[in-house]
């Protein structure tokens, strides 16, 4: 298990984390996602020791994990822009991970990077960044460890290449009780794999919870009017709850976003003297958007 507990992280006067605290089970893919420059990065250099945070405390089975060799070959970090020597292949890496984690599968190595039809002697910086994130994204699993730290896993790889990657974590997780942990700005790749989501916002925790867990409490309906009845008179009386996130109009239809009890908001618009109602499944992105908003990250507020 990893525990984060208040930890701050600032750069001179700005606090890139602030007193945050998060739970991250074994053996689960927990997505980190936010904001830009809510900290996502800066965290998961916390856990991986690169950081040093101010205050708080980052324990990893049971043991801090600041200046701690032993408990550094649990992890694997990859991060958005992975360093590597000048003029190395994955070869020398391979060599080089080896070396520093027991477990690294050598022979699985190979043969995914003739899968992925990367070629092990070719120099990385011949490679594209997509090529690279796979590179090290198969590094990163083969090492053989425990937990597995993905700064922008999804960026730059195409579709297939994608689901591939996903494909291997799954994997991993049900075969050896991998735990990762995945920063992405792809919602959409996040869904598909996630069990856990935090969402940060300006250094702090919006929410941290299941994702199936969020999808139950937040709902999206839309519903028609009558031609003469007003949105505030059909949907009066909202019931104890059940709060409203958000509300948009276009003309007689009404799309609202709500937090609360599924069967409550059932009941509450059965009642109400409308032409016809829906609710519709939220996705991640849209969980997203609707938790943000309610600390003011409004699109519309930054353009106008």
């Amino acid at each position: 298990m990893i525990e984060i507990k208040n930890v701050t992280k600032n750069f001179d006067d700005f606090k890139a984390v602030n007193n945050i605290t998060l739970h991250i089970r074994e053996k689960e893919t927990f997505g980190l996602v936010g904001t830009n420059g809510a900290g996502k990065s800066t965290l998961l250099r916390m856990i991986a020791d690169i950081y040093k945070p101010e205050q708080g405390e980052i324990i990893i089975d049971g043991e801090n994990i600041y200046d701690n060799p032993t408990m550094k070959s649990n992890f694997f970090f990859i991060s958005d822009e992975q360093y590597y020597p000048k003029n190395a292949n994955a070869k020398y890496l391979i060599q080089f991970y080896c070396s520093y984690y027991p477990g690294f599968n050598k022979k699985r190595c190979l043969s995914l990077l003739e899968n992925f039809d990367l070629n092990p002697s070719k120099k990385i910086d011949g490679f594209s960044k997509g090529m690279k994130k796979q590179l090290f994204m198969i590094l990163g699993i083969c090492a053989g460890t425990k937990y597995l730290l993905c700064d922008e896993t999804f960026d730059g790889l195409d579709p297939v290449i994608r689901q591939t990657v996903k494909s291997l974590i799954a994997n991993d997780m049900m075969e050896r009780g991998l735990t990762s942990v995945i920063s992405s700005h792809n919602l959409r790749e996040l869904e598909d794999i996630c069990d856990c989501i935090g969402l940060l916002h300006k250094g702090g925790v919006l929410l941290s919870d299941e994702l199936n867990s969020l999808k139950l409490n937040l709902h999206k309906v839309q519903f028609i009017l009558k031609d003469n009845l007003t949105a505030e008179e059909s949907a009066s009386g909202i019931p104890d709850g059940v709060s409203v996130v958000y509300k948009e109009h276009h003309g007689r239809l009404i799309t609202m976003t709500l937090e609360g009890n599924e069967a409550t908001i059932h009941s509450w618009f059965q009642s109400m003297d409308i032409v016809f109602y829906e609710m519709i499944p939220l996705t991640l992105e849209e969980i997203f958007i609707s938790k943000t908003r309610e600390v003011g990250y409004n699109v519309k507020e930054i353009i106008f």
